[in-house]
């Protein structure tokens, strides 16, 4: 499968809330993982920020973006660019659509122009449904988040 990866669901490998343990084998059993140089730019801000208020140790928000840097040099990149810029300012099928969120969605259309399979790696409700009324498939899908767990690999 590939996977453009939302924050959400690298976001909740990486601070072990729900859905991590989903994601990161969602992440590590893709053939071809997008994502946003916003997405980057989120999980290292959430760990920043995790550790200057004293959730997380410095050690450990290091420790935890040096997981994400490792995971993410195998992934295709995608710079914010004019085209995406341009769509993210348009409306969406369900608005209203949050600012960044809107940029996430023009990047994943963006990527789905190349890869036609593509489907949309999030955890966020508010971006599931937008991305479902956009035709992205929905990873994990809806039967996968209500269990809670993986569904068996085929």
């Amino acid at each position: 499968m590939n996977l453009y990866a939302e924050s959400s669901a690298p976001l909740a490998w990486l601070l072990e809330q729900a859905g991590g343990e989903l994601a990161a084998a969602k992440l590590s059993d893709a053939e071809i993982v997008v994502a946003s140089d916003l997405t980057l730019i989120e999980c290292d801000r959430v760990l920043v920020r995790a550790a200057v208020l004293g959730e997380l140790d410095e050690a450990d928000a290091l420790d935890r973006q040096a997981r994400l840097a490792r995971a993410a040099s195998s992934w295709t990149l995608l710079a914010l660019d004019d085209e995406i810029a341009e769509r993210a300012r348009r409306p969406f099928p369900t608005e209203p659509v949050r600012t960044l969120d809107a940029i996430h969605l023009a990047s994943a259309l963006l990527a789905r122009k190349a890869i036609p399979e593509l489907g949309m790696l999030t955890l966020d409700l508010r971006i599931r449904q937008a991305a479902a009324r956009l035709g992205l498939k929905l990873v994990p899908s809806d039967e996968e988040l209500d269990a809670g767990r993986p569904m068996p690999r085929s």
